[in-house]
């Protein structure tokens, strides 16, 4: 305690001029518990970010009554070097870039939640070879605008070691050719936009989760399955690449069966807004109304659009993507959820599924309390998951680094994570889950679709 005081009262002194001898002194307390104390004082003072602009050449030219403050900045170094363990290995360091507020906040707060979950199960058991995982999560407000500074800020200066679990496809145009410039993995993006589904794949993009042309592929296959004809199906969608995404994956479906596709009505709503009615307006004009309605949207919007159509078209079908944040969605929509239909991307929260009964205990475990599990968070929870097995596999073979961890999971062969569909990668093949599960609304929850169920609706 005596050396302590002595350190910390010659700080104080405003006429201390530090010696070889004192510096000398302050080498060996770098080695001891007493200089945690030492640190504390030069935090609260809050000159460690001062340190990087030190060099020796501006000490002696400075004036005697600067110099304790120097002292100060020096104890800083030591303290920024002190503070981690020297036996605990250093975090590694992963990044995310989501919406976490505006209209689309649910999305990139329950993937977030998702990866939290794993990650800190993950932690609890030693991390990856010792080291613990860090998310570090920026918001862009499903901005493109903030996305792509928010990415190479999570690569320049974070030093992430890679992505994951990137919210939405108007953030994707602009973060994948930034993956591609900096050599950096982004993995498990909710999102099934083309962007991300390049053939030959691109080096630096994994997925998880199916791509839009294939939601929307299988509901057209349903819906021509009970008597629906194409052009008695109508479009709905967000005026941007997400909408794009879904729509286009719409019209190859309906052309590989067969059918023209250049007359299908195809209203918009514009991003981050609830502005649907002009887009409802434009269906009202049809001379015929339509028995089936393909939505590309969010929540907000896509309910919204949802209880205003259904009081013009009460007998049509209204089937949505899954980015549509399925939680929320059927929140906002109440009563006016029943019969809507919602393809997911991973299989319905059974806990038959051994991955379900994981999440669901992790989640009581690791989760806020009385959270509400969905398919969004399940989706965030596999990608982890995924992500995790890969960064062990790497770690056991020495590869833990931006460029290893791709040539792992292009190793990856029959991989289980608990959803009874093996998961395979090479290099030609960067999407985990082909697979698309149906689900439809029935009183405020999502259940099974079976296609062979549901009754052409008539008038």
């Amino acid at each position: 305690m005596w050396m302590e005081a002595k350190v910390i009262r010659k700080l104080q002194n405003s006429n201390f001029v530090p010696t070889l001898r004192f510096l000398s002194r302050l080498r060996m307390l770098s080695k001891s518990s007493t200089l945690n104390r030492v640190c504390q004082f030069a935090q609260k003072s809050n000159l460690n970010k001062y340190h990087q602009i030190w060099s020796p050449k501006k000490v002696v030219q400075l004036p005697l009554k600067t110099v304790p403050w120097l002292v100060l900045i020096f104890i800083a170094m030591f303290c920024d070097a002190a503070s981690a363990d020297p036996l605990s290995p250093p975090p590694i360091k992963i990044g995310m870039t989501a919406a976490f507020s505006g209209p689309t906040a649910e999305l990139g707060q329950q993937m977030k939640l998702g990866i939290d979950i794993y990650f800190a199960k993950t932690n609890a058991a030693g991390g990856i070879g010792g080291r613990p995982l860090e998310l570090i999560a920026l918001d862009d407000q499903y901005e493109p605008r903030l996305a792509a500074p928010n990415m190479r800020q999570l690569i320049d200066q974070d030093h992430v070691l890679a992505m994951i679990g990137n919210v939405g496809t108007p953030p994707a145009i602009v973060t994948v050719p930034i993956a591609n410039e900096k050599h950096v993995l982004m993995f498990g993006a909710l999102s099934g936009a083309s962007v991300l589904r390049n053939v030959p794949p691109d080096r630096y993009v994994i997925n998880l989760r199916a791509g839009y042309q294939e939601e929307t592929a299988a509901m057209v296959k349903g819906l021509l399955s009970i008597g629906i004809k194409p052009s008695e199906i109508a479009f709905f969608t967000q005026n941007d690449a997400y909408g794009d995404a879904g729509y286009n994956g719409a019209i190859k479906a309906i052309q590989a069966a067969g059918y023209p596709t250049d007359d299908l009505p195809h209203v918009r709503y514009t991003r981050n807004t609830l502005n649907v009615e002009e887009g409802l307006a434009e269906l009202l004009e049809l001379p015929n109304p339509p028995k089936a309605i393909i939505i590309v949207g969010v929540y907000a919007p896509a309910a919204k659009f949802i209880k205003l159509a259904k009081k013009e078209f009460p007998n049509a079908l209204f089937l949505n993507v899954s980015f549509v944040g399925s939680n929320a969605f059927a929140q906002e929509l109440g009563p006016d959820g029943n019969g809507v239909i919602v393809t997911q991307v991973v299989p319905f929260l059974n806990k038959d599924l051994p991955a379900f009964r994981e999440y669901q205990e992790d989640m009581k475990k690791y989760g806020p309390p009385n959270t509400q599990l969905g398919f969004i968070s399940f989706e965030g929870y596999l990608v982890a998951k995924l992500f995790v097995i890969g960064l062990k596999t790497a770690a056991a073979n020495h590869q833990l680094t931006r460029e290893g961890i791709i040539d792992t999971f292009e190793k990856m062969k029959d991989v289980d994570i608990g959803i009874g569909v093996p998961i395979t990668f090479d290099q030609n093949n960067h999407q985990a889950l082909h697979e698309v599960w149906p689900m439809v609304i029935e009183n405020g929850q999502y259940v099974p679709l079976d296609w062979n169920k549901l009754k052409r609706p008539q008038g």
